[in-house]
């Protein structure tokens, strides 16, 4: 009986190293990532970025809130691993190039392949505030940022055919 209780408590820790190592559920207690303003370069307009989660080993995608004050927007962006983007408050835009501007609203859900240039804001006079979920490439990037929006592209002017209408 007492080398039974020996080898057992002998197993026990043997086992407890290889116990500590596990991983363990972490909490990012909310107000513990400082919000950043939108660079200029990147942003027509006021926005704020309260960022989630980086990317990590074990996840391959960041996530951030994003506020847009009324008309903000992105520049036009490419993503290597894709983006999604669920919209929580507020209506929206986004784009894609080559294509109508489409209206964005709570409870969209948009995803962005990667490789594809787009933009996303907040309409004209309504803010929008969207989750995104943006994938990282193998040297850590997750977007390539382009030119600037257009007031005509933002507004959907680009899009007007030969009689004047917009989609």
């Amino acid at each position: 009986m007492k080398l039974n209780f020996i080898f057992t408590c002998t197993l026990l820790l043997i086992s407890l190293p290889n116990v500590a190592a596990q991983p363990k559920q972490s909490i990012s207690e909310s107000g513990s990532r400082p919000s950043i303003a939108g660079p200029e370069q990147f942003f027509t307009g006021a926005a704020r970025i309260d960022p989630l989660f980086p990317a990590t080993d074990e996840i391959n995608a960041s996530a951030a809130y994003v506020t847009f004050e009324p008309g903000t927007r992105t520049a036009w962006h490419i993503h290597p691993k894709g983006q999604q983007i669920i919209v929580t408050q507020g209506v929206g835009y986004t784009q894609e190039w080559g294509k109508p501007r489409q209206q964005i609203k709570p409870g969209d859900v948009i995803w962005c392949p990667a490789g594809i240039k787009h933009w996303h804001g907040a309409a004209p006079k309504t803010a929008m505030t969207h989750l995104v979920v943006t994938g990282q490439d193998n040297e850590g990037r997750n977007v390539s940022w382009l030119e600037k929006v257009s007031d005509e592209q933002y507004l959907g002017q680009d899009q007007a055919d030969k009689t004047g209408k917009h989609p």
